[in-house]
């Protein structure tokens, strides 16, 4: 939608939000536990279903590794964008662990790619280092959130934010 009110281009970056999380994943720590008892859930449903979408819970957190380096073959077929979209909706629309070849491999073909080749070229180690160095620059530049957003390599959004705000970063950024 804000590609089309203004001229923008979403390019989606790695981050590891915790980078401790084995290839298996981990149970949710008693933090998120607690902030899900406080209305978290209930806030990102009501926004989700105020665009036509469904929000699930994710159980456990997932080792996202594969996933972004899925991603970056997927970018590289010029599909980065529509793959992104296809395995958030698996996560957070349909509660599908991401860490696993089998989801990522329907996402890839969902979207026309082969998800065989994707998994090949993934496995070969090919885009490991690109999403290291890509994740070391969020670092860099003080992300420490997810999601974050990025405008302009300088002004930060941090968190699921509804439509009106990206709107209203943007018409500022723009004066």
């Amino acid at each position: 939608m804000l590609e089309k009110e203004y001229t923008v281009q979403v390019e989606w970056r790695p981050f590891y939000l915790r980078p401790d999380t084995p290839p298996e994943g981990m149970e949710l720590p008693e933090y998120i536990k607690k902030a899900r008892l406080n209305g978290s859930d209930e806030r990102l449903s009501r926004m989700a279903e105020g665009y036509g979408m469904k929000f699930v819970s994710t159980e456990r957190i997932y080792n996202t590794r594969l996933a972004h380096e899925a991603t970056e073959y997927a970018k590289r077929q010029g599909l980065g964008n529509a793959f992104h979209k296809v395995v958030f909706r698996k996560v957070y629309g349909e509660g599908q662990d991401i860490s696993s070849w089998d989801v990522l491999c329907a996402a890839a073909v969902e979207i026309g790619l082969d998800g065989g080749e994707m998994q090949a070229q993934v496995e070969s180690g090919v885009f490991t280092r690109e999403v290291a160095e890509q994740v070391q620059e969020a670092y860099q530049i003080g992300v420490s959130g997810v999601p974050t957003y990025v405008i302009n390599d300088r002004h930060a959004l941090v968190g699921a934010q509804p439509y009106e705000v990206f709107k209203r970063a943007l018409g500022q950024i723009l004066k």
